[in-house]
């Protein structure tokens, strides 16, 4: 296990620039010819809907990296408003979202994030939303907030600030567990939950592996060099993430054993993320 760990710490990393900061993924260019009818249609919304309110609009996750595949991929976008959102904001949000999703066919969800400016440059979310638009976020709209944010390594104060409150997630899935009864709803929180445990995996041990990289395989594969009696579940969960199943017993497996041993590491490696008051 040693030489693996220090052939791994050898090994080039991805997504690191020349200084070794992490370097922002995607870009409009990228997105596949398909889904750019949804995201002009989501931009135009987005306008319509937020006027002179909205500040700028991003997109993330598959889409802008371009590797969203049709029928399977969800859309994803955060917002950033001039003021606080109220629950008008939110609900109307919403309801742009579910009007994209039921009428373009070629996405699987359409999802918007929806948060002031203030916050998302507040010094509590430097290492958290901050570096979450920096770097995995794609402008789509108005002012870009990276130009207002630190460059960021892949260093222990990202990776608590990120993902050290598995604690506090671990409650509020045991409910949404318990009232996932539908099919589809199960397999939609095992799509989620597989992708939250394998990322948190990862920025487990991304320090120590020195990159960045927003492929859950290569994510399962970072953290098994440095874990492998844990490897396989971590696999399995990156699978998972791409083609879920309905399985009750794999989300309880998530939140009675690989969820709580993900928790005590990483509070030992990491510490606990700074806390919110929402």
């Amino acid at each position: 296990m040693t030489e693996t760990v220090h052939r791994a710490a050898r090994a080039p990393r991805p997504g690191l620039d020349a200084q070794g900061c992490i370097e922002r993924e995607g870009s409009l260019g990228r997105i596949p010819h398909a889904f750019r009818p949804v995201v002009v249609a989501a931009r135009d919304g987005l306008l319509d809907l937020l006027g002179d309110r909205l500040h700028s609009a991003y997109l993330y996750g598959s889409v802008p990296r371009g590797t969203a595949r049709v029928g399977r991929s969800d859309l994803d976008l955060l917002v950033a408003l001039r003021e606080e959102p109220a629950d008008t904001d939110r609900d109307a949000v919403r309801a742009l979202d579910a009007s994209l999703d039921k009428r373009f066919q070629q996405v699987d969800g359409v999802g918007t994030l929806l948060y002031s400016r203030a916050r998302l440059l507040s010094d509590l979310e430097t290492y958290d939303l901050g570096w979450f638009v920096a770097c995995l976020c794609t402008p789509l709209l108005g002012e870009d907030l990276a130009e207002y944010l630190p460059r960021y390594r892949p260093d222990t104060l990202l990776a608590r600030e990120t993902n050290g409150d598995l604690a506090l997630l671990l409650p509020r899935w045991r409910e949404r567990i318990a009232e996932a009864t539908a099919p589809e709803a199960r397999r939609r929180l095992v799509r989620y939950t597989s992708r939250h445990l394998v990322r948190t995996g990862f920025t487990l041990v991304m320090p120590r592996w020195n990159g960045w990289t927003s492929d859950l395989h290569r994510m399962a594969e970072a953290f098994a060099a440095y874990y492998p009696e844990r490897a396989e579940r971590l696999r399995a969960a990156a699978a998972l993430g791409h083609e879920p199943t309905d399985d009750l017993a794999v989300l309880r497996s998530y939140v009675d054993d690989l969820g709580p041993w993900l928790e005590a590491e990483y509070t030992r490696v990491h510490g606990t993320k700074a806390p919110r008051t929402e």
